[in-house]
């Protein structure tokens, strides 16, 4: 089993920054990709972003240039920089991790990130 743990949401106004942190514990040897999602109300949960062991990058078109997913693996921690935020980035942003080779996932329970205009 993983668990991961979230930190770093909050409320922010609209053109500032927020920084997300996910922390992995258990049995995390196989894990590969990380990343987040989010879900706003009344809205099914996205991507927002993923990085994968080797660093690899891929984020949705809406956080281009404005976020930036980073993972240290020596931690077991990924984090999420979000510059420029727009009320359009409200939601519960939940971290995700799958192993590899089985392709089980885990999620994370959630941080709350709240932008005013």
């Amino acid at each position: 089993q993983v668990q991961l743990v979230e930190s770093g949401g909050g409320l922010v106004q609209a053109g500032g920054s927020l920084r997300l942190s996910c922390a992995a514990s258990g049995s995390t040897g196989t894990i590969n990709a990380m990343g987040w999602y989010r879900q706003a109300p009344g809205k099914e949960r996205e991507l927002v972003a993923v990085i994968s062991s080797g660093g690899s990058t891929n984020y949705a078109d809406s956080v281009k240039g404005r976020f930036t997913i980073s993972r240290d693996n020596v931690k077991n921690t990924i984090y999420l920089q979000m510059n420029s935020l727009e009320p359009e980035d409200t939601a519960v942003y939940y971290c995700h991790a799958k192993r590899r080779f089985t392709g089980e996932v885990y999620w994370g329970q959630g941080t709350q990130v709240q932008v005013s205009s």
